[in-house]
């Protein structure tokens, strides 16, 4: 028996050029389609009647960047909701994940070049749009947002057993690669606005908390858009500890002195939590 279903399309590319003179706005997107609805009698029975298919999913994407323009990319993924919706009549349910590639203009004697861009990352701005007939939910983020502090970090007072080696420490390197995706109330007027302020609130609560373990730090973060940012009504963060470990220098007849260490990417600490108003 068919209990659940679904199926779109994934990895949809498009670069978006516009034209204004001699200087070209540039907005880069990766975008994920996913249908759910009455679809059961395609899988039983091979009947295809109502199934928009996939390639026309992608083709949505190209014609609606040319037809309307692309400014951010959750206002884009809404409008995609929302055609799709409005034409399939089996479709109950629908999903757009949309990846934002940054790029900034290349400096060329001081001044902004207006048609030639540098890759900017690793981090990306990340939007996911969902709806049905009756609601549209928009969701924000921003995903491999690399970030250290080299001071203000502890971890102590943990419970120790015969299999515990590690050190307590209260002068530590805090490394993350952080992903954070945050629901907003309702449908927003100005996304970008929106999306840099809690960017911005996000890497001046990490710089300035005193922190106590990765814990600590990520619900201070997460307590700082709700208080900061109204319009966002739960965050979600998520923050692998890229560990950073002292070598011990002794051995070469050198004093530690806490200056010098090696930079892990495996095995790690996954940290994470959802924060709401």
């Amino acid at each position: 028996m068919l209990v659940k279903a679904a199926y779109g399309k994934s990895s949809v590319r498009i670069v978006r050029v516009t034209r204004h003179g001699d200087r070209h706005d540039l907005r880069d997107l990766t975008v994920a389609i996913r249908f759910e609805g009455d679809y059961g009698e395609s899988y039983t029975d091979g009947k295809n009647t109502g199934v928009l298919p996939t390639d026309t999913m992608k083709n949505t994407v190209y014609a609606l960047a040319a037809r309307d323009g692309v400014t951010e990319p959750e206002a884009f993924g809404v409008a995609l909701v929302r055609h799709f919706l409005d034409r399939n009549p089996l479709l109950r349910h629908v999903r757009v994940d949309l990846l934002d590639h940054f790029w900034g203009r290349i400096q060329v004697g001081g001044r902004e070049h207006g048609q030639a861009f540098a890759r900017v990352g690793p981090d990306s701005r990340t939007a996911r749009v969902t709806g049905t007939r009756d609601r549209t939910e928009v969701d924000a983020g921003v995903t491999d947002l690399l970030i250290m502090k080299t001071g203000h970090s502890a971890f102590t007072g943990y419970p120790r057993d015969e299999f515990t080696t590690l050190p307590e420490t209260r002068d530590r390197i805090l490394a993350t690669s952080l992903a954070a995706t945050w629901r907003y109330t309702g449908v927003p007027s100005d996304f970008g606005t929106h999306w840099r302020a809690v960017r911005s609130t996000l890497l001046e609560a990490f710089a300035e908390h005193d922190s106590r373990s990765v814990q600590h730090t990520l619900h201070d973060m997460g307590e700082a858009v709700l208080r900061c940012v109204d319009v966002v009504e739960s965050i979600h963060l998520v923050m692998p500890n890229r560990h950073h470990l002292p070598v011990d220098l002794s051995a070469f007849g050198l004093e530690n002195r806490n200056e010098i260490f090696v930079a892990t990417t495996e095995p790690y600490g996954l940290i994470e939590a959802t924060i709401a108003r």
